[in-house]
């Protein structure tokens, strides 16, 4: 069963009251009626299996039958740092992310990104990309919504890491460097993984070596020259798989 956000403020036990975007989606697509149980989450700590028991113009009205309290986590969080890549390989990228269970996705001004957005844009292209992942974990039945960070230069992006983190860059055709299945991975939930995955040209020389300066560890993913954005969700799933998230 697909489970729904709403903001904490819309559910009040016993009841949940749904408007706006999520009251169209679940009364003219789905077509949702009363005496329907659907899934519903706050984005923190709980899902609620919920009966719809009123639908009007305005809103739509549960009672809550069930709370599911999340899981404690076992693994770190993974963080997604991906270079600006053109068309629709951003969205894709986002959305296949956000099923894998990623909690962070970093956009990246690169040197070598073909897109480089206008500063009049980043506001709404950043919110357009946020629903992507709303939608996406809504599907894939996430117990958050990854947050979409605003677009940071690729500099910002290595010299900030996130606290007990480890920071990965991937780059391609130099030898003996570390692979996703041996590198060490932290073992605490307290702990971050960031994986930084360039543009469509790959990281300049430069780019690299600040990084690597800042503390980065290069990896590859072997032999094979992956599209950026098939690169990006290699790794994850590699990941998340060493972290016994997937498969």
């Amino acid at each position: 069963m697909p489970v729904f956000f709403l903001p904490p403020r819309c559910i009040t036990p016993p009841t949940v009251s749904v408007t706006g975007d999520l009251l169209t989606h679940l009364r003219d697509s789905l077509r949702i009626e009363v005496g329907e149980a659907i899934l519903l989450a706050d984005g923190e700590d709980r899902r609620y299996r919920t009966e719809i028991i009123a639908i009007t113009k305005q809103s739509m009205t549960g009672q809550v039958i069930d709370v599911i309290p999340r899981p404690s986590q076992r693994a770190p969080s993974l963080i997604l740092g991906q270079a600006l890549v053109k068309g629709e390989k951003m969205d894709w990228v986002i959305q296949k992310s956000t099923e894998l269970g990623v909690q962070k996705i970093i956009p990246i001004q690169s040197r070598q990104s073909i897109v480089q957005l206008k500063a009049d844009r980043i506001g709404a292209q950043t919110a357009r990309w946020q629903r992507i992942a709303l939608e996406a974990a809504q599907q894939s039945e996430q117990w958050q919504v990854p947050v979409i960070a605003s677009p940071l230069s690729f500099s910002s992006c290595t010299t900030q890491p996130p606290p007990q983190s480890l920071t990965l860059i991937l780059i391609e055709r130099r030898n003996q460097i570390s692979t996703l299945t041996n590198i060490v991975l932290p073992a605490t939930p307290e702990a971050s993984i960031l994986v930084l995955v360039g543009p469509e040209g790959g990281w300049t020389e430069e780019e690299v070596a600040t990084a690597e300066g800042a503390g980065c560890i290069p990896i590859t993913l072997g032999p094979k020259i992956l599209r950026a954005e098939t690169a990006a969700i290699t790794a994850i799933a590699i990941l998340q798989h060493r972290l016994g998230e997937l498969g």
